[in-house]
């Protein structure tokens, strides 16, 4: 008898919990659903590079469970874009289910060929929907992504064994092979021009004798772990010009990575460096922006050249994820360089060497976690694994009417081993800088702000109201403490700041003449 009672009381409560539920009794589509976006903007990508996944939520608002009886690209399997509904992926799908008051997710990518296309400036409009059931219930979401077509260099692959090409450099008189990707660059691949982006994967090597140039306007993408070196004997010549619109910067030169996603814009460590090897000779870069590196220039030897190994003008580097400049016993000349955002130093002079910055603004606001270097760092040595040091001259680091700032404490370090045979040479000549003795433990002779040889017409701490560093817009307002604060004789040197504009009569300190800043929304 409780037997019976119990199969009667289980079979009673299940046929009252299923009259209860409409889990499973869906409702034909009426075409009401709403969408998060009615048009899905991909950004825009290289050929034959897949985008960033996209997402679209889809809604249902009534209280009614819906079937909808196709979800499917207009343009089928023929359609460049791929999408992942409710966790399957394809293009179409059949009797979707959304429940009441309820919503799903649609993830969209593309990779697409602009040579299957026409295409105007090397670049091309593709556009799709996204259709939701049809006739009357139609709806659909536009999908569009522009394709910007480019100059693909990369190592060969090897058909067999797979092995990627890897690159053999001359280091130190010697021929060194290393397991870096990549490859040297061909005769033809000498000139870069603006008539369409570069895309490097893995290292480029500029061969030994020869020159590679790169044009006003034009746009180099380095894909992840990729960079450019330059090898011994040979020579970069950047040849950027002044750009009227700051907003586009279409004459200047441009490095960064290779994911044009907005996502990515700011975003350091995406690619590799800028590599001039000890032996590369004539450097110049002029009008450059190079941001979003693991090291924005890494230049190596050649301290005593008769002509510095780099010099830099009118250039910017940003969000370098270690350095923005390393330099490593070698000999740079810089003038109206800007650099900011930098995981170590935003410039780094090492084991000794020769450096000469003038009306330059280097700053550090690193705001992704810790550093532990300053925006200006000077040193005669390097360490080995056995804490061996290595000396070397520091021959010279002159920095003239510069700003030297950021957001730590102090932001200039000046660290060598007393050795009477080795030489330790700086100055720091009407300059703004970020130092507090009070909040320092550095007490070495090389940090007494009295001494003429070293340090002359300086002002510390006050503010250079800068524009925004978080946004690296280091231009400064007019209650910036580096107002006309240059010496007369350096502006002469350096006539015009990174805008193109005259200096000569009332020098301000750094690489911007000052301006009235813009009100913050």
């Amino acid at each position: 008898m409780k037997r019976s009672l119990y199969i009667l009381s289980a079979l009673l409560f299940i046929i009252l919990w299923s009259s209860c539920r409409k889990d499973f009794e869906f409702s034909p589509n009426t075409g009401r659903l709403e969408f998060s976006k009615d048009t899905v903007y991909l950004d825009t990508v290289f050929t034959d590079i897949g985008s960033s996944t996209y997402n679209l939520k889809v809604y249902n608002r009534s209280s009614d469970d819906i079937l909808i009886p196709s979800i499917k690209l207009a343009n089928g399997e023929m359609s460049n874009y791929r999408l992942n509904v409710d966790g399957l992926a394809g293009k179409q799908f059949e009797d979707i289910q959304i429940l009441g008051k309820d919503s799903l997710f649609i993830f969209i990518e593309s990779t697409i060929d602009i040579n299957a296309f026409s295409s105007t400036n090397g670049q091309f409009l593709y556009t799709d929907k996204i259709e939701f059931d049809s006739g009357a219930n139609l709806q659909d979401v536009h999908l569009v992504t522009l394709v910007q077509d480019a100059v693909f260099i990369y190592p060969e692959r090897d058909n067999t064994t797979k092995i990627v090409e890897t690159l053999t450099l001359n280091i130190d008189g010697e021929l060194v092979e290393t397991d870096l990707q990549g490859r040297e660059l061909l005769p033809k691949e000498l000139t870069f021009t603006n008539k369409k982006p570069y895309v490097i994967y893995g290292f480029s090597a500029v061969p030994a004798g020869e020159t590679l140039t790169i044009e006003a306007g034009s746009r180099i993408h380095f894909h992840a772990d990729s960079g450019l070196i330059v090898s011994n004997g040979a020579s970069l010549q950047v040849n950027g010009a002044f750009s009227d619109n700051q907003d586009t910067l279409e004459n200047e030169v441009i490095f960064e990575g290779d994911r044009l996603e907005s996502d990515f814009s700011e975003t350091p460590g995406q690619w590799g460096t800028i590599w001039l090897l000890d032996g590369s000779i004539n450097n110049t870069i002029n009008y450059a922006t190079i941001k979003n590196a693991s090291v924005g220039i890494l230049c190596d030897g050649n301290p005593d050249a008769i002509s510095d190994k780099l010099t830099i003008t009118n250039s910017q580097i940003y969000n370098s994820s270690n350095f923005g400049i390393l330099g490593r016993n070698t000999s740079i000349h810089g003038e109206n360089v800007v650099i900011n955002n930098s995981g170590q130093s935003s410039f780094a002079g090492t084991l000794g060497g020769k450096y000469n910055f003038t009306h330059s603004t280097i700053t550090n606001y690193w705001d992704r976690g810790f550093r532990q270097l300053p925006a200006v760092l000077l040193n005669s040595f390097v360490l080995d694994e056995d804490n061996n040091a290595t000396i070397a001259d520091l021959s010279e680091a002159n920095f003239n009417n510069c700003i030297i700032y950021g957001n730590d404490n102090p932001e200039i370090v000046l660290d060598e081993i007393e050795d009477d045979a080795v030489n330790f040479n700086f100055k720091f000549t009407n300059c703004l800088i970020r130092f507090d003795a009070n909040t320092s433990d550095l007490t070495s002779l090389n940090y007494d702000f009295n001494d003429a040889n070293h340090y002359d017409g300086n002002i510390f701490n006050e503010d250079p109201d800068f524009q925004n560093t978080g946004l690296n817009l280091l231009v400064i307002g007019e209650a910036s403490a580096g107002i006309n604060q240059g010496l007369s004789s350096f502006a002469t040197q350096v006539p015009i700041d990174i805008w193109n504009v005259n200096r000569t009569s009332s020098p301000d300190l750094g690489a911007y003449q000052h301006i009235v800043l813009p009100e913050e929304d």
